[in-house]
């Protein structure tokens, strides 16, 4: 059986401020962003290359603002990655160097916690 993950919800307080951060500032595409009713709006935004997409929005999930922690992302160079991040005016720490990867941790404006990992080549 083939299993793909392609959304994840993220709780967020402000959706205005939400989708401009990801679309905006990171430069997230925006997939989608549906005003349903008064009580329910969608908004889907997918990074870069990725396949799985985040959403958030207004009646669409019981997560608080900033419970979503360890959101893990892969790119190609931690590095150019932290400086992207900088350039954008991203709060993000230095590249963290492990055994199984080096990282760069930020947050969005609520504190879901984010982690680019470059996976350490294999063989």
């Amino acid at each position: 059986m083939r299993v793909s993950l392609e959304l994840v919800m993220v709780g967020v307080s402000d959706v205005d401020r939400a989708k401009r951060f990801y679309a905006e500032v990171l430069g997230w595409g925006c997939d989608h962003d549906q005003r349903v009713s008064d009580d329910l709006r969608f908004v889907q935004v997918t990074p870069p290359g990725s396949a799985c997409s985040i959403a958030f929005g207004q009646g669409i999930t019981p997560l608080r603002p900033g419970d979503q922690k360890g959101l893990q992302a892969v790119v190609d160079d931690a590095d150019a990655a932290r400086a992207d991040l900088l350039a954008r005016g991203v709060e993000c720490t230095e590249v963290d160097e492990m055994a199984w990867g080096r990282f760069v941790f930020f947050n969005d404006p609520d504190g879901n916690a984010w982690i680019l990992q470059q996976v350490p080549a294999r063989g």
